[in-house]
């Protein structure tokens, strides 16, 4: 059976490529199995495919999924939370988007905006100079685009049925300078206790389920974050 599988952030750079074609003797194999496979080929990068997940067609799968052919395979890091050419990817409707350019609040803002809603709130992710006593100079973001659309529109799905408010997402992808905004979340509901409980659970399981990772980039040189275990400095930037 031969697979190709995708790989991002860490797990791509450790293993030296974004796609991996790999063979396997059996006719038919779990998630679960595929991650031992890999690990035994990959020893150096064992650690870091024990703790990533497998997703088959943009959709996390637990280890005992069996894996079609022709299915689209992500190895996907635990999420955190290129820039040569322009990136932008939305959801249909727009409200969920993807890209490396600035973000504007106000055009966020304005696709939750509702005339029977009489709250509305932007939460605004910026990159911040010290994490302790690390010194960041800037953040790398890179994300599985399909997935992280899909993922963004369904927790836009779960603030509607909740709370009844509207939710509008865009993640910036690429370099993210000091005080730049790397993600805006724009939520509109009718009273303001409901508008605050919204948007905080967006940016929480954005936080917990969005496959979008980033860099740490310092004076010493840069680290992706969500690994456990990896260490400051474990990848360097070419002097």
């Amino acid at each position: 059976m031969h697979i190709t599988i995708r790989l991002f952030a860490g797990l791509a750079e450790v293993m030296g490529t974004s796609s991996l074609s790999f063979n396997v003797e059996e006719t038919s194999i779990t998630a679960g199995r595929l991650k031992e496979l890999l690990s035994a080929s990959y020893p150096d990068a064992a650690s870091q495919i024990s703790v990533s997940l497998v997703a088959i067609d943009h959709e996390y799968a637990p280890e005992d999924s069996d894996i079609p052919e022709k299915a689209e395979i992500a190895l996907i890091p635990p999420v955190s939370g290129g820039e040569a050419s322009s990136i932008y990817e939305s959801s249909p409707d727009g409200l969920y988007e993807v890209t490396n350019q600035v973000l504007l609040a106000e055009d966020i803002l304005n696709k939750v905006l509702d005339t029977n809603h009489g709250a509305s709130l932007l939460f605004v992710g910026t990159t911040r100079e010290m994490t302790g006593e690390q010194h960041t100079t800037a953040l790398f973001y890179e994300a599985y685009i399909p997935m992280a659309i899909s993922k963004l529109q369904e927790i836009g799905k779960e603030v509607q049925e909740r709370w009844n408010a509207r939710c509008a997402i865009t993640h910036r992808l690429g370099l993210v300078g000091l005080k730049e905004a790397s993600v805006i979340i724009a939520v509109s509901s009718p009273h303001r206790d409901t508008c605050y409980e919204a948007s905080r659970y967006a940016i929480e399981k954005l936080k917990q389920m969005v496959p979008i990772w980033k860099q740490d980039i310092n004076e010493k040189g840069h680290i992706w974050k969500g690994f456990e275990g990896q260490t400051e400095g474990s990848s360097k930037m070419e002097p």
